[in-house]
């Protein structure tokens, strides 16, 4: 967890390494994968390092193994048995060199089989009592050394008949125009003819071993080609005569990047072993933050945004809550909730299916990649969809409704004629009986017969976002602390997160007081006297509340002083840190590194854009958690829109035929629940959910400006059979 949270501690090492044993232990570290190379001949050009002679041999090895082996196309009985083997060459000149050459050996091929079709047809006319026979195609030049080796395997009693082509066909390897020969072997009996069906199967196994083998020998080839290349980036040591690297490397992986130099230099018989020693150094570190299959998906949303300083606080562990919350926010639905966890679990259970890991179909990867993300935003969406009592736009009676109907007769507020006389009435809380107590899991189902059911979700959904957002944007401010403690940047405490705290909480935080306020205090009997609170947070910033029942008394006073503190604290946020910056560089002596780095007029530039930006982006930040609301009030109507215009008149049909007209209605119903409220609802709560994380929370502490480690290992080297849908 602590890496998660932070990053892990790496260190700068330096390799000994012997010339003999180096190979070895390059090739241990890259099974391994423990460290980043640095490069300790950056002047030197590519073209005049040691190894790259090895390099070139090993990508002309990678174009030969690169070509397809074998394709076998094979017919028994009297029909001729052809055997063709293409290669395909390595295509370096783009897409659409690749086409034309594909084009051009189609038509070779295409050429040759017609020329060995119409000379064999021929042959086969002249020699009519011919049982079996064997037809194909040769170069001129080989047609002699092919004749001999028929001759003294089946001692003669073979007849080769051959006929020269008229046209020049063209070379896929050379390009040049050649002659080609078209034979046929003719034969009687069994004993020849198994003979000749030997040589056959002799090639053929041949060539299927070497196609077995091919894979092997590419990553072989691959694994070689990138140890020359990491033995280029180290140094040479004429003294000692050995190899120097320089790696960074995580601090708890020293001892097993020691071990792995001893095995390297036992494999290679080495009399002197190689070994590590830690440097120091004042450059910064790649950062590196190990994830397993659960967290890697939530990683994969913060770098997105960037990658993490080092040891900066990571927002991954907290995203992983967060982020699957306030997407269900916004999509919560009982209903689509367990449709979306069902089929997130459906592929973590089949999650070493190799048919659903490797596909060409890069939108299937995506949700594969990110399928636990899916889990969590489904299970997350069935909470909030029991929190709205939203099942498929219908609510779910499980414990029984808190308002009571009875109540209102046995009252005498209603009575028969009203029930005939109007269409809509209103049920009175302050009537005994009427309101029993509020329902134990969210929302009272009766609010879904209400006619004001919209205007109550409204209110409800608005506060609730801000109410999120705010304790969101906090959050965020508090994780900056870990940071500053960290960097022993104590002043930052004092002089950066203080006022911001102060700023967001004296405004933004008194209006979620406020709404708390309102709700706890006001009752169903005086409600009709509660006073608007956005009329109250408006009369908070122009200081002023007469004319306006107060909230709760002395309520003016409390809020001027509120505003006081928020606008004295950004003079403190623009000022404090340059000023105290400024001092500690002319009248401290503690911090020497100051009188060589520190800019003045460059501090107070980025701590006033900073200012601007968060005391302007806590109006506009708070606003855009609104997005909370209207995407959850958007969904809730969608659903009940789909519901009433498809599934209900299939639902209402009371004839015989209802029954088999329910059926396609039902798959339409299904067909636009899946599409437009799961898929494209869900693309679009999960982006609005992505931008209130990357904009409205980790702005508030998290910089992203680091340099992601990326070590040294085999399992990372680009696959070509991967790439080509091989393996």
């Amino acid at each position: 967890m602590c890496s998660l949270l932070r990053g892990e501690e790496m260190c700068l090492a330096q390799l000994f390494l012997q010339s003999g044993s180096a190979y070895d232990c390059i090739n241990e570290l890259g099974e391994l994968g423990l460290v980043e190379f640095r490069d300790l001949n950056p002047g030197v050009n590519a073209f005049q390092r040691k190894h790259v002679n090895e390099i070139k041999k090993c990508e002309e090895m990678e174009r030969i193994l690169g070509k397809d082996i074998l394709i076998f196309n094979i017919q028994y009985g009297n029909n001729p048995i052809c055997l063709f083997i293409e290669f395909k060459l390595e295509v370096e000149l783009g897409e659409v060199t690749r086409n034309k050459e594909k084009l051009q050996r189609n038509l070779l091929e295409l050429t040759e089989y017609t020329h060995m079709l119409r000379t064999t047809r021929n042959f086969v006319q002249r020699t009519s009592e011919v049982s079996v026979f064997i037809s194909g195609l040769i170069q001129r030049t080989k047609i002699e050394a092919f004749e001999r080796m028929l001759w003294r395997v089946c001692k003669g009693y073979t007849i080769l008949s051959y006929a020269e082509v008229e046209e020049y066909l063209e070379d896929p390897d050379t390009g040049e125009p050649t002659k080609s020969v078209v034979f046929l072997i003719s034969y009687w009996g069994d004993q020849i003819g198994q003979k000749v069906k030997k040589i056959y199967d002799y090639l053929k196994q041949v060539l299927m071993k070497a196609s077995e083998s091919v894979y092997t020998w590419v990553i072989q080839v691959k694994k070689m080609k990138a140890i020359y290349f990491i033995l280029n980036l180290c140094s040479f040591d004429v003294t000692n005569k050995c190899l120097i690297a320089e790696v960074w490397c995580p601090v708890n992986d020293i001892p097993t990047l020691r071990r792995a130099l001893e095995e390297g230099s036992r494999k290679s018989g080495a009399t002197v072993p190689s070994f590590v020693n830690r440097i120091p150094t004042n450059d910064t570190p790649p950062t590196l933050i190990r994830t397993n299959k659960f967290t890697s998906g939530f990683q994969n949303i913060v770098d997105a945004y960037g990658v993490g300083n080092y040891r900066e606080v990571n927002p991954a562990p907290f995203t992983i809550i967060t982020f699957p919350f306030l997407f269900a926010v916004m999509f919560g639905d009982l209903g689509h909730g367990v449709i979306m966890a069902l089929f997130a679990l459906w592929m973590v259970l089949y999650e070493n299916n190799r048919k659903l890991k490797n596909t060409r179909n890069e939108i299937w990867n995506t949700f594969f990649e990110g399928r636990y993300i899916i889990l969590m935003m489904g299970l997350f969406s069935i909470y909030t969809g029991l929190i709205y009592n939203d099942c498929f736009s219908k609510s779910l009676n499980i414990f029984g409704s808190g308002w009571s109907v009875k109540a209102m007769f046995e009252a005498k507020v209603w009575k028969d004629a009203d029930i005939r006389g109007n269409r809509v009435l209103t049920l009175d809380p302050n009537v005994t009986g009427v309101f029993r107590g509020p329902y134990p899991l969210g929302i009272d189902p009766i609010w879904n017969l209400a006619s004001n059911r919209l205007t109550f979700l409204n209110s409800y959904k608005m506060k609730m976002s801000v109410i999120l957002g705010v304790i969101h944007m906090s959050f965020g401010v508090i994780l900056s602390t870990y940071n500053y403690l960290h960097f022993r940047k104590k002043h930052s405490l004092y002089l950066v997160f203080l006022p911001e705290l102060l700023f967001l909480l004296c405004l933004f935080g008194y209006l979620v007081f406020m709404i708390f306020y309102k709700w706890l205090v006001f009752t169903a009997k005086d409600s009709r006297l509660a006073p608007s609170i956005l009329i109250h947070f408006i009369n908070m910033f122009l200081m002023q509340g007469d004319g306006v029942q107060p909230l709760y008394p002395g309520q003016t006073g409390l809020q001027v002083f509120l505003v006081v503190i928020a606008v004295l604290s950004v003079p403190v946020l623009l000022l404090g840190k340059p000023v105290y910056l400024y001092w500690l560089h002319n009248g401290s002596h503690r911090l020497g590194m100051y009188r060589v780095r520190f800019d003045f007029a460059d501090e107070f530039l980025h701590q006033a854009i900073h200012t601007i930006e968060y005391c302007l982006g806590c109006v506009s930040n708070t606003a855009s958690y609104l997005r909370l609301w209207a995407l959850s009030l958007a969904h809730a109507q969608l659903s009940e829109v789909l519901w009433t215009m498809v599934m209900r008149v299939g639902l209402r049909m009371d004839t015989s035929l209802g029954v088999f007209f329910l059926v396609p209605v039902f798959g339409l119903f299904a067909v636009l629940t899946v599409s437009i409220l799961l898929v494209m609802e869900g693309l679009s709560a999960f982006l609005h959910a992505l931008r209130l994380h990357w904009v409205e929370f980790q702005n508030k502490f998290y910089s992203g400006t680091g340099v992601k480690f990326c070590p040294f290992s085999f399992s990372l080297l680009p696959s070509s059979f991967e790439h080509d849908g091989l393996l």
